[in-house]
């Protein structure tokens, strides 16, 4: 008799469908195209995620059901059992690591600010005594309150509930700067009116940090295959025309091309897949 199926294999196989969360808003990796279809890097990966998963339930078809999810709402979602895989722009960090799961990282980003070039800021210190806005419920806007604690920069922090309305506030000029991972912040100003008026910081709130598709904790099996699946992605040469195809291409729907060829870091995160990459290995 084959194995008992448990957890997230179990109720797949039993329902014949997978539910994927996505986000409406993190170009490239998960956002809405012109027919409000999810698309994007973590979505293309979570696709071959499925069709692993397909192939080990031995199944004919696999119904996949999407769910919108926010920064906020990812890890209750996918706790509570709404959504069996997170695919989007989510950092694995050790916090997060005690309530959720991650497989292999996709992608590494670090946190900085986006502003507008007539501001001026060169630095963080310059941010002293501003306005500046973070996208609530993510790391960046907990990394921007300690480092102005640090400080003591006096900065007012304002929390937006989404990234668009966040960079609508520097646009605006709301607020002087966003707080958010740099590529994030590179797919808004592609897709601004005027993207030759911003600047992305090259001073970072943080190290290069992992981004992972996260899975509920304590489902081995299912992990086990989901591991299998994006290990086998990277090591073997797709994962970077992947890449590719969202990042150093026109991607729908404006045909904004990113210009980000991949780093030297995360080429090798693909040759050596890891679930709990070391930050202390990026310099």
């Amino acid at each position: 008799m084959a194995q008992e199926l448990t957890g997230t294999l179990k109720n797949v196989k039993e329902t014949g469908a997978i539910t994927l969360g996505f986000r409406d808003s993190s170009i490239p990796f998960s956002y809405l195209d012109d027919n409000q279809k999810p698309v994007g890097y973590a979505m293309d990966i979570c696709y071959k995620i499925v069709d692993a998963v397909k192939k080990e339930l031995k199944l004919d078809k696999l119904e996949v059901k999407l769910n919108p999810v926010t920064s906020s709402t990812r890890i209750p979602l996918l706790a509570n059992g709404t959504i069996d895989l997170e695919c989007g722009s989510t950092t694995n960090n050790a916090e997060r690591q005690k309530q959720i799961s991650y497989t292999n990282t996709h992608f590494l980003t670090a946190s900085r600010y986006v502003t507008k070039k007539a501001s001026k800021i060169n630095a963080i210190d310059d941010l002293k005594g501003k306005s500046v806005v973070s996208t609530a419920g993510t790391t960046n806007i907990k990394q921007l309150t300690e480092a102005n604690a640090a400080r003591g920069l006096n900065i007012n922090i304002i929390p937006a509930k989404d990234h668009a309305e966040a960079f609508l506030m520097v646009e605006t000029d709301r607020a002087v700067a966003f707080v958010m991972d740099d590529i994030l912040l590179a797919s808004l100003v592609a897709g601004s009116k005027a993207p030759d008026d911003y600047t992305i910081s090259k001073d970072a709130f943080s190290k290069p940090e992992p981004y992972g598709i996260m899975l509920r904790k304590d489902d081995p099996a299912f992990k086990k295959v989901v591991d299998a699946a994006t290990s086998a992605l990277y090591t073997g040469g797709e994962a970077q025309k992947i890449y590719d195809k969202w990042f150093t291409q026109k991607i729908p729907p404006k045909g904004l091309n990113l210009n980000t060829p991949i780093s030297a870091e995360l080429k090798n995160e693909f040759a050596k897949p890891s679930d709990s990459p070391d930050p202390d290995s990026y310099k």
